[in-house]
């Protein structure tokens, strides 16, 4: 049976292209899939954990593409490789590392001269993350993750509470969650702000 992945509100597709960079072929369903990114997600949290890094390590292409291995690298042989492809989301796929590298200049501008309160500056980083879109699949995750490593290590605060269903399912914390994004594109960041209880 071949896998056929159904997208909700506010998901990615993924091309056949990309779909055969699956490791793991026995996967026939959805929800299979979800699992296994789950746990392989989870074990890069505990990656995450104890670890310390500079605003300069955490802002970096290197960084970003190290987490998104760790976290996609059991599940998807393109884990930790921008796109080559363009998406119904992001910058056109051969400016991602040139937008990547503004975002992060632009963050540790931010940090340093402490232009916006902490919790902005990485709703904000977040935001502009997933909006680039730098890889095929995953982003949605790996921005939040991000962001919770920039509050932790960056600014010595609690990580984010991103709801209890991880935004994964096509549920109503997912639809509140797509529309603080839409309102972060119009330049408000005040609804994600809510949404993740600040």
């Amino acid at each position: 049976m071949a896998l056929e992945i159904v997208y909700g509100e506010g998901q990615t597709p993924i091309s056949e292209e990309e779909r055969t960079g699956l490791k793991v072929k026995s996967l026939s369903m959805q929800h299979e899939l979800d699992e296994y990114e789950q746990l392989n997600i989870e074990k890069a949290v505990k990656w995450l954990i104890g670890r310390k890094f500079t605003a300069k390590q955490v802002l970096s292409e290197a960084f970003l593409r190290k987490l998104h291995k760790k976290m996609f690298g059991d599940v998807w042989k393109w884990a930790g490789v921008f796109r080559h492809s363009e998406k119904n989301i992001g910058v056109r796929w051969v400016m991602i590392g040139r937008e990547l590298k503004k975002l992060c200049d632009d963050t540790l501008f931010w940090v340093e001269h402490k232009t916006f309160s902490e919790v902005e500056i990485a709703l904000r980083f977040k935001h502009r993350l997933v909006s680039i879109h730098c890889f095929p699949n995953g982003n949605g995750r790996h921005s939040r993750i991000m962001a919770d490593v920039l509050m932790e290590n960056v600014f010595g605060k609690q990580e984010f509470s991103w709801q209890a269903s991880g935004m994964v399912d096509a549920d109503e914390e997912r639809t509140i969650y797509i529309e603080a994004l839409r309102s972060g594109d119009r330049g408000d960041f005040g609804p994600l702000m809510k949404f993740v209880g600040v």
